[in-house]
């Protein structure tokens, strides 16, 4: 009996092959669940940016309703300034403030009225006199989306010191696939937003060489409404990279706008989804316009 306890005190612990055989099979694991979490908070994050579209839908409802039409999306503002539909959206839903959309606003992105005297989204409201301060938030519409239900970023933050001809204190509304840009920030894409121009009829990438930031040359949606902004490129590139190709969205190639919009029901026209209405679009996952992983506000196909 004495061995036999012996060698059984023996075999408390384990040997080194038992170990690394355990280790091994963890790792073989760990390496199959990895892909499928991913595919889980992918989905995941997909069903909250369709929600966050059909949110925002109901607002651009609602602002409609208020105001008897939908917002401007052109490129640039009355006094001809860079101003385009993403920012034009996110004052028409939240304000330039994001205290909601004052109703003397016609959408100049210095935020002055249409005389260029009154400060409609002052940039200190605490700072008026509480007269001023009651009769300018009395004047105010909304949110019709509360800043705390969707992400919202300055432009400086999401792009740092490119904002190109944009200016770097102006407000947008982010998709919800945030990560780390070059800024220092973490924040989601810009939402794109084009209104339909129910006066035309064509939706022909043809035209695009013809087509400037106040002429859509007959196309119910004029890529240029947004196109500064997708010119800004990849804001996640490194600061030392190139600015070239490699930090470019497909979508900066117009034609791309065209076919992904292009409605898949008609087809003895080219017809874009939501004719009488507007465009939503999420870079998606990948935070690239312009990809087969875009949220839309619309069933879409992706083609290449």
């Amino acid at each position: 009996m004495q061995p036999n306890l012996k060698q059984a005190e023996k075999r408390k612990g384990f040997t080194i092959v038992e170990l690394l055989t355990v280790m091994s099979i963890i790792v073989i694991l760990i390496g199959l669940m990895v892909p499928a979490l991913n595919r889980v908070r992918r989905f995941a994050r997909d069903v909250q940016q369709k929600a966050q579209l059909k949110a925002m839908d109901a607002a651009v409802e609602l602002f409609r309703n208020e105001f008897d039409g939908y917002p401007p999306s052109g490129a640039l503002d009355p006094m001809g300034q860079a101003y385009c539909g993403s920012m034009k959206l996110c004052e028409a839903l939240m304000g330039q403030d994001l205290l909601g959309f004052h109703t003397n606003s016609v959408f100049r992105r210095d935020g002055l009225d249409a005389a260029g005297k009154l400060p409609l989204y002052p940039p200190n409201i605490d700072a008026m006199t509480p007269a001023l301060r009651e009769s300018n938030l009395k004047a105010r519409k909304g949110p019709f989306l509360p800043a705390e239900n969707v992400p919202t970023s300055r432009l400086q933050d999401i792009y740092g010191s490119n904002i190109g001809p944009y200016l770097g204190t102006s407000f947008v509304i982010c998709d919800v696939y945030a990560r780390d840009m070059r800024s220092g920030q973490k924040t989601g894409m810009p939402i794109l937003y084009f209104k339909a121009d129910t006066a035309n009829s064509y939706h022909d990438p043809n035209f695009v060489q013809a087509m400037n930031r106040t002429d859509s040359h007959g196309n119910i949606f004029n890529y240029w409404d947004n196109q500064d902004l997708v010119l800004l490129g990849k804001p996640w590139q490194p600061s030392g990279g190139s600015a070239g190709t490699a930090a470019a969205h497909k979508m900066a190639d117009p034609a791309r706008f065209y076919r992904d919009t292009q409605s898949t029901q008609i087809t003895t026209t080219m017809r874009p989804f939501r004719v009488d209405t507007f465009i939503l679009i999420s870079a998606g996952w990948d935070n690239e316009y312009g990809t087969a992983d875009d949220i839309c506000n619309f069933e879409w196909r992706y083609r290449e």
